[in-house]
């Protein structure tokens, strides 16, 4: 297959919030309490929820800045490439990069809201639901073709969990993002059906999938103190590993036949030995009698996930023994391990020296992902204009330069110096 005729979806990309974004979805009377960002005294700009700080660190959004700059140091909106806070920017980074849609993970709330969460009452309920109607209704209905909506949950209270889910659901969300291990957040593991069951029954009943991206799970790595950051970036995608045991040996996968889950960011790695372990112990230790309704683990597992990576060599050419249809490709735009602008040759070249067809790589890099999360990416856009060399096309004026962060808060500063008409 051509470059140019491929179609990509990413599935796990992130939105850096923009400061403004509750200001028409929090109810006045809520109004005081909504997440707001401040410039602190070192000239930083932080959220703040309810005198909580959670800032948006360099990491975030190193797109378009050289490698000798990314870092945790926090990043102010100005040091930003805009694509990554503006709808519309973004957009055109996607047609610079070929990519047809993408779905965006939160930044400052936490991938599963965690930063929200912490504090469990009405107010956050109010919080959630604000988030997910700016995400809905204004991050992803700005481009309805360009976005696979997702919603944040209330973890701690699973009756507002599943009014939740049927009011996205109604609005279009197709997916939930949710802890790998809830336990580590003082919640109930995903082994309580007491405490998750209806959860996931509602999640089946409205054709939603469970999301679990990594970094959600870091309190699962007891590393060394002194160890590098490297040990925590490295180590991160196995934690999916510890997620997936949660919800194929519990009650999850086996109860709930339509219950879908994507393990976002953790990449495709770690399955082919999961698999053969999962299988190995359940055939080898029959006394422990777990019911899988006369199947492998593996094919349960197969049926219910969908796994997601940026890039795999290795992984791919055991794309069959993973199982095709359970392979989906993401960018993970505008963090540190994304290609930008050139994700395409990047997939192409991984996916033909794996030996991959045009069928496969139809599969991994669109089909997958718009069969299980139930959307049709052709809805309003026909097929020849979705491809990464139509959307290239029309994208062609799209700066690509490297710039420092220095450099962008000075054209930042140009811009909102000239007057509008």
């Amino acid at each position: 297959m051509n470059i140019d005729d491929m179609v990509l979806v990413s599935i796990d990309d992130h939105v850096v919030e923009p400061p403004e974004m509750f200001a028409r979805h929090v109810p006045a009377k809520w109004a005081e309490y909504a997440p707001h960002v401040i410039t602190d005294d070192r000239g930083i700009d932080q959220w703040m929820y309810r005198g909580k700080q959670t800032g948006v660190v360099g990491l975030n959004a190193v797109v378009s800045w050289p490698p000798e700059e990314w870092g945790l140091d926090p990043a102010i909106f100005a040091e930003m490439r805009p694509g990554v806070y503006d709808v519309h920017e973004r957009v055109r980074d996607m047609d610079r990069n070929g990519i047809l849609a993408s779905m965006c993970f939160p930044t400052f709330a936490g991938f599963s809201a965690r930063h929200l969460n912490q504090l469990k009452d009405d107010i956050t309920l109010v919080m959630v639901s604000a988030y997910n109607d700016w995400h809905i209704d204004e991050w992803a209905a700005a481009y309805p073709d360009r976005f696979i909506p997702l919603a944040l949950m209330p973890t701690w209270n699973p009756e507002a969990m599943i009014k939740e889910i049927e009011r996205v659901a109604k609005k279009g969300v197709r997916a939930i993002t949710m802890p790998e291990l809830p336990h580590l957040e003082g919640l109930p593991s995903y082994h309580d059906l007491d405490y998750w069951g209806p959860v996931f029954q509602a999640l089946s009943d409205n054709n939603l999938v469970m999301c679990c991206h990594i970094g959600t799970g870091f309190a699962a790595l007891d590393l060394a103190k002194d160890a590098p950051i490297d040990n925590l970036m490295v180590l991160a995608p196995q934690i999916s590993s510890l997620c997936a045991q949660d919800l194929l040996w519990g009650p999850a996968m086996r109860t709930y036949p339509d219950l879908k889950f994507a393990f976002s960011e953790g990449g495709i790695g770690w399955i082919p030995f999961y698999l053969d372990r999962s299988d190995r112990h359940y055939t080898n230790q029959r006394w422990l009698r777990r019911d899988f309704g006369g199947k492998l683990p593996s094919e349960v597992f197969r049926e219910h996930s969908l796994a997601c990576y940026v890039t795999d060599p290795t992984a791919l050419k055991l794309r069959h023994e993973i199982g095709i249809d359970t392979i989906a490709w993401e960018c993970d735009y505008p963090h540190s391990d994304c290609f930008w602008p050139d994700a395409p040759e990047k997939v192409h070249a991984e996916l033909v020296a794996a030996g991959a067809s045009d069928s496969d790589i139809n599969k991994i890099t669109w089909e997958n992902s718009a069969r299980f999360f139930n959307w049709d990416p052709f809805t309003k856009i026909p097929r020849e204009q979705a491809t990464v060399g139509a959307l290239r096309a029309k994208a062609t004026d799209v700066d690509t330069s490297i710039r420092s962060r220095a450099e962008w808060a000075r054209l930042f500063a140009e811009k909102q110096a000239v007057p509008t008409s």
